[in-house]
């Protein structure tokens, strides 16, 4: 571990996962595997908690702003657990200065999520500092949900087996692309959009239909490489996923390819991965596609055996080459 804190320690890759590991689990008695949300039980029940904090850059942008990806963010990590998402915690450090209006716009945007997504805001903290001692407004939310028998199992993994589907459910990076464009003021010929939205709903729909899901996890920090990896670590089973399966919008492709991003590290608000069992691809591209957020959904690959916990991407020109576990940040403060 370096002497200093830097910024990719805060990219959801190969750092931030040492430090973690290292620091934060040691010290604390973390068991593994570490996941999104905390599974408690208590009482006979299963109480799912879950905390992020939300530093974007800026603070609007298109497709949504930090009161909103904060409500979102916080849902979708319930959510991939297997949780029904309940109630969330807000607390709000704010700089000096910053326009009544702006904080308006931004706790409307968050009462409005909620209220979609079907949860409650039912506690929180407010604190200002002074002018230049914090970017504008800083929020951190903490979530809490409850976990139905039987569904313990998909957020470590441990069911996951040789054969099973990997299914995303749209197109990766136009949240990174999105307040890249907005922080930068770049034009873009066709508008990109955050994908920025609560998933509970499409997830719901999901584990009512579909007997086989072994793991879901959304692709925030460290995108779909970040997670494919994650996963091969977890299950010790590798993964081999094809180029030309994994949707990318163009307007997306065309700004990577100009700026030398890569689209499987970007970071989503919207997107998740799905692995169940191959009996039921059908079943979950059908629900998938009825679904305003997974309308673009695409089967990108399948578990393979253990083969030295590799994830494997089959390129479009014909090759293959190791996806690695994403070193360094693309984009600080992407959400």
């Amino acid at each position: 571990m370096k002497d200093t804190i830097n910024l990719n320690h805060g990219s959801g890759g190969r750092q931030t996962h040492e430090l973690i590991k290292s620091l934060f689990a040691s010290k604390f008695g973390m068991e593994e595997p570490l996941t999104d949300s905390a599974i408690l039980n208590k009482s006979g029940k299963r109480l799912v908690f879950t905390t992020d904090a939300y530093v974007v850059d800026p603070i609007f942008f298109p497709g949504g702003n930090i009161g909103k990806l904060s409500v979102c963010g916080t849902v979708n990590d319930l959510a991939v657990s297997g949780a029904k998402p309940e109630y969330i915690s807000c607390s709000f450090i704010i700089e000096e200065g910053l326009p009544m209006d702006d904080l308006e716009t931004i706790v409307d945007s968050m009462a409005e999520a909620a209220g979609a997504a079907l949860v409650k805001i039912v506690t929180g903290d407010t604190k200002v500092v002074g002018k230049g001692k914090c970017d504008r407004i800083f929020i951190t939310t903490a979530g809490a949900g409850y976990l139905e028998d039987g569904k313990e199992h998909i957020s470590t993994g441990s069911h996951v087996a040789k054969g099973d589907k990997l299914i995303v459910n749209g197109s990766l990076g136009n949240h990174s692309v999105a307040v890249l464009g907005a922080r930068n003021s770049l034009n873009f010929s066709t508008p990109v959009l955050s994908d920025c939205a609560s998933l509970n709903h499409l997830i719901k729909k999901l584990l009512d239909g579909c007997r086989s899901i072994h793991f879901m996890r959304d692709l925030t920090r460290g995108g779909l490489a970040g997670v494919l990896n994650e996963l091969s670590e977890m299950t010790g089973k590798g993964i081999s996923v094809s180029e030309n399966t994994i949707p990318v919008d163009e307007p997306v492709r065309g700004v990577c390819e100009m700026l030398g991003f890569d689209p499987l590290y970007l970071a989503n608000e919207g997107k998740l991965l799905i692995v169940a069992g191959a009996e039921d691809e059908k079943n979950i591209m059908e629900i998938m596609k009825s679904d305003p957020l997974g309308i673009n959904a695409s089967v990108i690959g399948e578990i393979t055996d253990k083969g030295g916990q590799k994830v494997i991407l089959k390129t479009i020109s014909g090759g293959s080459r190791i996806l690695d576990m994403p070193s360094g940040v693309q984009l600080p403060r992407i959400c």
